[in-house]
């Protein structure tokens, strides 16, 4: 059976609160690389799709039961090298796609041990600190700066 590569085109899911509180995730295969909800897209997904999918794998949640927002944000980056292998020779950007996932409230979340280590809550601006991805921190900022209504 080939190989079957990851597609260099992802969402970015920024799971937060009406008060900005942000929940991120500690990648299981990057100890201390603290994310929001990432994931690439597979065939016949839409974004929105992948999002949703993203989101339910990684924390249990399910989205239908919150507002999910297409931020129409598109980041286009560098693959760090470290994880280059997951994609098809040649293959060095990837595309990244913004959503947010509006809650009530931080609520508990059940990981994908392969996937994750820890996930906390923070406030928006200790988050995006915290991110090691400068697209992750800077959609975080963009939440911190047009908060939902």
């Amino acid at each position: 059976m080939p190989r079957r590569f990851k597609t260099p085109i992802s969402v970015l899911v920024v799971i937060h609160t009406r008060d900005l509180q942000v929940l991120l995730l500690e990648r299981a295969d990057a100890p201390d690389f603290w994310q929001s909800v990432t994931g690439s897209q597979e065939d016949g997904e839409t974004l929105r799709e992948t999002a949703i999918r993203e989101v339910a794998e990684e924390t249990g949640l399910e989205p239908a039961g919150y507002a999910l927002s297409d931020w129409n944000l598109e980041n286009r980056y560098e693959i760090f090298e470290r994880w280059r292998h997951r994609y098809a020779p040649g293959v060095g950007h990837n595309t990244e796609h913004v959503f947010g996932l509006l809650l009530p409230e931080p609520v508990p979340v059940t990981l994908s041990p392969r996937e994750h280590l820890r996930a906390c809550w923070l406030p928006w601006e200790v988050a995006a600190a915290r991110c090691f991805s400068s697209s992750n921190a800077a959609a975080i900022r963009r939440l911190g700066a047009t908060p939902p209504r």
